[in-house]
């Protein structure tokens, strides 16, 4: 066999393991070692596998992912998430379905402290939907609002999504997190007109037939300064740091590991075996990644060996498809596979194949990460997958909360999603202007 169809196998290898329940990881590793053996003999795939564990793990800019974890998981266990929310439930909670938009910008703020989806529909379920609930909002849409405010975390930097990007398209971090700054607040911005208008134009969807009882407990402009200050430090700390060119991102991770802690323990919030279960789920986190970009590595390597990606940038770019063509492909994939399997994984299967197409289409790869990510993002609220909807269920563990309830109320946002990805393929600048000044 050539060794361009020794690469198609080997993509179909790759995709009937994961069918059949093999990790990611090891389904990457396996066929990437049998393909490589297969073109130029199995010492040369037994040489590539060491050389790809030793390069591709030993640099500096690695230990970012365990201090921005570490950083978020501390914030999580501080209460921060909840005192965002309370900062901007009193700014916006007296406006037309005001909470729904509070709940829209704490998570927009809380996503430049951790940037983790997952933490943010942990925090926000637990915080918001109750507080949504008590005002009258239905369960349907304010479990549907904190699924879809969620995937910010992912976006607005610093994001892990963004940092494997880089990562894999050996672009810099730091201009990654620049670029995901418009995206962001351009998402945080359609995700609150949705909101208007679904209160405007479905105020059934919004709001109970029965007007609530409430009686909220007054927050006053000292308890709310006090609240907002770790907020402000934090994001003072990490983004100043980042942005003014006075940290590097693996730098800024470390401040803010440690703004995290500070607060955290001037807080009281941990205990030494919390604080260790704490460090273990770091652990276990940034090990799980760390592996995946190894597996993905030696995949992006035996598929460069095979002639894979040459030979489709040849076919897509030349023939009636043409780039934009190759892109749209590119997008609803991404899109369809977020409501099989998560986000990461989507990103490690077809950036390897997709990255020499990218740049032999001329396309900004920075804008092309941008896209990217917002796209892997839809399937976070798609079902069957819907890996945020499924842990809101599981935070709130409320029998009479359907899981089918919380995709509906996170339809909306999925509309908005689609939007703004439109509006970055026509005006790539939204992206690109903050991350080339």
């Amino acid at each position: 066999m050539s060794p361009l169809e020794i690469g198609g196998l080997a993509i179909a290898g790759l995709l009937v393991l994961i069918y059949v329940g093999m990790p990611i990881g090891v389904s990457m590793l396996f066929v990437s070692f049998i393909g490589v053996a297969a073109i130029r003999g199995e010492p040369v795939s037994m040489r590539m596998l060491g050389a790809v564990a030793n390069n591709s793990l030993r640099e500096y800019l690695y230990a970012i992912v365990p201090l921005f974890v570490l950083m978020g998981l501390l914030v999580t266990i501080s209460k921060v998430g909840k005192d965002t929310f309370d900062v901007f439930q009193k700014r916006m909670g007296r406006i037309t379905a005001g909470l729904g938009i509070a709940t829209v910008f704490a998570n927009a703020v809380f996503a430049a402290i951790t940037g983790v989806s997952i933490a943010s529909a942990t925090v926000f379920s637990r915080v918001a939907v109750p507080e949504m609930t008590r005002h009258g909002y239905t369960a349907k849409f304010a479990t549907g609002v904190v699924a879809g405010s969620s995937v910010l975390g992912m976006l607005i930097p610093p994001s892990l999504l963004m940092i494997v990007y880089a990562v894999l398209a050996e672009e810099s971090v730091g201009r990654m997190f620049l670029a995901g700054v418009g995206p962001g607040l351009l998402l945080a911005f359609a995700f609150s007109l949705t909101i208007f208008l679904l209160a405007w134009l479905k105020p059934d969807f919004v709001f109970t037939p029965e007007k609530p009882e409430t009686h909220d407990e007054e927050i006053g402009w000292l308890a709310l300064a006090r609240k907002a200050v770790p907020i402000i430090f934090l994001m003072l700390l990490v983004l100043g740091g980042l942005y003014g060119g006075f940290l590097n991102p693996t730098e800024a991770g470390a401040a803010g590991a440690l703004g995290a802690l500070l607060i955290a323990l001037l807080r009281r919030s941990l205990t030494p075996r919390s604080f260790w279960n704490l460090l273990v789920e770091t652990g276990q986190i940034t090990v799980s990644v760390l592996f995946l970009i190894l597996a993905a590595t030696f995949f992006s390597r035996m598929l460069a060996l095979s002639g894979v990606p040459r030979f489709l940038a040849e076919t897509m770019l030349s023939g009636p498809i043409g780039p934009y063509g190759f892109l749209l492909l590119y997008l609803l994939l991404i899109i369809a596979l977020g409501c099989l399997i998560d986000s990461i994984s989507i990103m490690l299967i077809l950036l390897p194949i997709a990255l020499p197409v990218a740049e032999a289409a001329g396309f900004d790869l920075i804008w092309f990460g941008v896209l990217t990510v917002v796209a892997v993002e839809v399937g976070l609220l798609t079902p069957p997958f819907g890996l945020s909807v499924y842990i809101i269920k599981s935070a709130i563990n409320d029998r009479s909360l359907k899981v089918s309830d919380i995709f509906r109320g996170a339809l909306p946002f999925v509309g908005a999603m689609l939007v703004s990805l439109v509006l970055i393929v026509a005006f790539p600048a939204i992206a690109t202007w903050l991350a080339r000044l």
